[in-house]
């Protein structure tokens, strides 16, 4: 009998762990992950007229209309940044937390016929979403560097980033993993909820309003009252307030806030991770 268990390259079993991060699978099958990413880059705008343009028209859009609404006749301060550049720090942040939220939140309904024909880790196609989306924020932040240069060296701003720009690849660790974490909790429960899908994009509309993406902190706290600790309790707020003070030097920054926003994102992850392989073994009998 051992004799013919060494004759197998590979063995499958069930997963009985509580927590099966199995990063040796995944390096295994990772040619496969590199596939979904080039997939999920290349076939979202597929057939479009504008193409990967989109990546730079949605991000400035989005700013503009921010500046004419918040800023020009709401008129919200912007600590003496230009606020079409205040928002587009926000946006860009935002954006790449709200696509593999969204993203990787239909991963099992999306994908069913596919997982119910051939096995690999399940947990690559949520992955893989995250990543992908990471070339997108990069686009998102070059356009962003060339507005801050522009208000920079041709507007004359005084602007400058300040020592915490070294927390930048922690913060873009806090932003995709709550992300995801959020993303294969809701797939999960989708499952058999189908009524979650609907909510996700409805919800995640409604929760850039309360994350301080459009604002500062300082003047949620200000302008809601009683209401604030919605805001000021939201830890993808204290990750937008973050991003833009370490490119802007203005706003609000602690080290128990930025402890407190790695704990939730970290906790999420596993959380979600559990939740997400737990529902991968009996998924396909109720999608």
């Amino acid at each position: 009998m051992s004799e013919a268990n060494d004759d197998w390259l590979y063995e499958i079993t069930p997963k009985r762990k509580l927590i099966d991060l199995n990063f040796k699978e995944i390096w295994r099958y990772r040619d496969l992950l590199v596939l979904f990413v080039k997939r999920d880059i290349v076939t979202v705008y597929k057939q479009t007229i504008l193409g990967p343009l989109w990546y730079f028209i949605q991000p400035l859009f989005t700013s503009v209309i921010f500046t004419l609404v918040f800023n020009n006749i709401a008129d919200i301060p912007t600590e003496n940044i230009p606020p079409f550049l205040f928002n587009l720090a926000g946006i860009t942040a935002w954006n790449y937390f709200a696509q593999c939220l969204t993203g990787s939140s239909n991963t099992f309904r999306s994908n069913a016929g596919l997982f119910g024909k051939v096995y690999f880790p399940r947990v690559i196609m949520p992955l893989s979403i995250t990543i992908s989306n990471l070339m997108k924020f990069g686009i998102q932040l070059l356009i962003l560097i060339g507005f801050y240069l522009y208000f920079v060296f041709i507007a004359g701003h005084d602007i400058s980033p300040n020592s915490n720009l070294v927390l930048f690849p922690v913060y873009l660790f806090m932003i995709a993993t709550m992300g995801l974490g959020l993303g294969m909790i809701i797939s999960a429960f989708t499952t058999k909820y189908r009524d979650l899908t609907v909510l996700v994009g409805f919800a995640t509309s409604l929760l850039i309003y309360i994350s301080a993406v459009p604002y500062p902190v300082s003047e949620a706290s200000k302008e809601l009252g009683s209401y604030g600790w919605i805001v000021e309790y939201n830890p993808i707020t204290y990750i937008i307030e973050g991003f833009r003070y370490m490119l802007l030097d203005i706003g609000i920054f602690t080290w128990a806030s930025f402890g407190y926003t790695f704990l939730i994102s970290v906790v999420l992850f596993l959380v979600g991770l559990i939740i997400f392989n737990r529902t991968e073994k009996n998924f396909i009998d109720t999608v």
